[in-house]
Order: C-alpha cells, then structure tokens, then sequence
C-alpha cells in the first residue's frame, strides 16, 4: 500500500512547500523541536515497564477479588 511512498522527488517537493509556508527563518526551529520532540518519545519508550499480558492481568483481578 506504501511502496514508493517516500521517493526522492516526493521528498524534495514536501521540502520545498514547507519552505514555501514557513519560510527560510522557521524551517531550522521546526526541524530542532520535531528532533527534540522524537528524541523525547525515545527516552520515553524506553524507561516505561513492558505492558502488562492477559495472563497477567486476570492473575491480578482473581488476587484482588480473593
């Protein structure tokens, strides 16, 4: 469904519109904040627990009720 979806040319012409809306002066600021932001998430996603399986959530529901 997504094959090709990011092709070079493709990406020149989303950079270029950008540019268009946002001009030369906020492209870089925008650019940091999505790093940061991405980078954040990262660090995010790897201090967090694993989720919880089925197996251990009904465990937890008998031993709450008992």
């Amino acid at each position: 469904m997504f094959d090709g979806l990011f092709q070079p040319t493709h990406l020149i012409i989303i950079f270029a519109i950008a540019l268009l809306v946002f001009g030369p002066k906020k492209l870089p600021e925008l650019g940091k904040g999505l790093g940061e932001g991405i980078r954040a998430l990262k660090e995010g996603m790897k201090d967090t627990p694993p989720a919880p399986t089925d197996e251990n959530k009904t465990t937890e529901n008998k031993d709450t009720k008992a």
